[in-house]
């Protein structure tokens, strides 16, 4: 992995990249709030009459399946398509995506019919768009049972000819041939909703500001993973709550010098 690649962090702060979320209304709060601890710009935007004008307007477009209708769907993949046309990159988040054949379906939809820069799942839900089943239990990912977790998100960035970012206690990141693996992270994510969702917008912001997808995906992930060591830190026993604050300051707070020396990642 490129040594700068922590130097991402202070670019995002500069350009303070405009990112289009159409996500899930348990998390809309905590992620506009988590993007601005960054210093990124977020914006929510749902009608399908303007996401497609608000797409063309953003450096980066988020869509996150968590609580999903057909119209929701509808227009995810009309500011999917408009981002495509931009060259605007898309995140996609398949939250829960094994655990109905409706969610399922629904993903793959608009798999099909927008082009995607980087699918940001845990082990259940990547292995669910690959097709192995079993693997997810509402939104958790039964890991234990993913099997060889590298062959899995590699296999998923293949047939999706994109950037995987497979999340849990040990992150992988594959182009499908290169592979990384990010052991950065705090189990305390685990215990406030919306983490992973947030982290699928703060890789939208590194996305927006570097080419190499791959680069801007590790980048984020590492960036998220060390502000969580540094928020448990500090709350200490006081719990999840106290967490969840914290760990916004600590977005806010980050720094180059965090990053350099914390950051654990390995090329496999």
């Amino acid at each position: 992995m490129n040594q700068d690649w922590y130097k991402l962090l202070p670019r995002v702060r500069n350009e303070q990249p405009l990112v289009h979320n159409i996500t899930n209304v348990v998390v809309t709060s905590f992620t506009a709030n988590g993007l601005l601890a960054l210093g990124a710009s977020p914006v929510m935007a749902y009608a399908r009459e303007e996401v497609a004008d608000m797409a063309r307007l953003a450096r980066a477009v988020v869509l996150n399946i968590g609580t999903l209708d057909h119209t929701v769907v509808d227009a995810m993949i009309i500011a999917g398509k408009s981002a495509n046309q931009q060259g605007v990159p898309v995140i996609f988040d398949p939250v829960g995506v094994g655990s109905t054949a409706f969610r399922l379906e629904m993903a793959r939809k608009i798999l099909s019919e927008v082009k995607v820069s980087v699918i940001r799942g845990n082990a259940g839900e990547i292995a669910g768009l690959i097709g192995k089943t079993g693997m997810t239990r509402g939104v958790d990912a039964l890991e234990q049972e993913a099997g060889n977790l590298v062959e899995t998100a590699a296999t998923c960035a293949r047939q999706y000819r994109t950037i995987v970012a497979m999340t849990g206690k040990e992150d992988i990141l594959t182009d499908g041939v290169t592979h990384y693996m990010v052991q950065n992270g705090h189990p305390m994510l685990t215990k406030v909703t919306g983490t992973g969702c947030l982290l699928s917008s703060v890789l939208g912001a590194f996305v927006a500001v570097e080419e190499n997808h791959l680069l801007a995906a590790v980048s984020g992930v590492a960036s998220y993973g060390v502000a969580a060591e540094l928020a448990a830190r500090k709350t200490g026993e006081k719990g999840p709550g106290h967490f969840q604050i914290l760990f916004l300051d600590q977005l806010y707070r980050l720094s180059e010098e965090d990053l350099s020396s914390l950051g654990r990642i390995q090329k496999l």
